[in-house]
């Protein structure tokens, strides 16, 4: 039986995969991303919070994230940009991936890659052919999730989209990654074995960047 990776997830149970630490959170014992999500950006403890990322990176951590540009929160776009940077300093630092988290800031997001010395990956892409396009052609990776089940132009973007460049999440969806999986291997016209031996592939790649 197929172990298949949830390049990003929020269960405790899955231990086949990077589980996203909540704000605050002790991490457990699996593989483990950890970061300073736009929304949760506190302007009067960004501090305390820095301190709480640095404190839980241990050889379990993954990468740094979810982090990145929200057009949504609140927070003003400097202050999320001074928190994404220092975030994209760490993982400089520590030689680790960053998963980040992009709402309608693609543009703003690709700006910042020259600053990371490590890979970037977009969680839950879900966007249009063009921003894919952009997106990989400055060497972000691009991570799909439950929308390529069902959503027919996500499914002719991810056909352009090379396997190197490619991971597999469930997020906070309730759902099976081997359906992803499955899904996946048919828009690409490769086994389930094939894809899932490039998954793993692509993680060591970015694991050692």
């Amino acid at each position: 039986m197929m172990d298949f990776f949830d390049f990003h997830h929020h269960k405790k149970n899955i231990s086949f995969g990077v589980y996203n630490v909540n704000i605050g959170e002790i991490p457990h014992g699996h593989l483990y991303s950890i970061g300073i999500h736009p929304k949760d950006i506190k302007i009067n403890a960004v501090e305390n919070q820095f301190q709480w990322l640095r404190s839980h990176i241990s050889e379990s951590c993954f990468a740094i994230g979810e982090c990145g540009l929200d057009s949504f929160v609140t927070i003003d776009q400097r202050i999320q940009e001074d928190v994404f940077l220092r975030q994209i300093k760490i993982s400089n630092e520590l030689r680790k991936p960053l998963i980040i988290h992009c709402v309608r800031k693609f543009y703003e997001v690709i700006s910042f890659r020259k600053k990371a010395e490590q890979a970037m990956i977009i969680h839950g892409f879900n966007k249009k052919q063009s921003i894919a396009e952009d997106l990989l052609k400055n060497n972000f990776y691009l991570s799909f999730g439950k929308a390529v089940l069902y959503n027919l132009s996500l499914q002719e973007i991810l056909k352009t989209v090379p396997l190197d460049k490619i991971f597999l999440e469930t997020d906070n969806d309730d759902f099976v990654i081997r359906e992803l999986y499955q899904k996946v291997s048919e828009i690409k016209g490769i086994s389930l074995e094939r894809l899932n031996e490039q998954i793993i592939e692509n993680l060591e790649t970015i694991k050692n960047g």
